[in-house]
């Protein structure tokens, strides 16, 4: 399975979480096989412990799926 699959599967399994609070996510980037570049969007754009969900949440989720990664970014909208 391809890589950009792999966090694409991640993303998957966390979205109807993100979605129980208004919120969902989007593949930006994938940087050099290592570096993760995602957008929270709606409610979880806005959310103040967002930086919590993308390290505790998405990251290791991510990571669970494809352990190359080694850091996951959120971009401003």
């Amino acid at each position: 399975m391809e890589l950009r699959d792999k966090v694409l599967n991640a993303l998957d399994e966390i979205r109807p979480f993100l979605a129980a609070d208004g919120g969902d996510i989007s593949l930006i980037d994938i940087e050099n096989d290592k570096v993760v570049k995602v957008q929270l969007q709606g409610a979880c754009a806005g959310c103040s412990v967002n930086q919590m969900t993308l390290k505790s949440g998405v990251e290791m989720t991510i990571k669970k799926h494809a352990p190359q990664i080694e850091q996951v970014i959120n971009l401003e909208a």
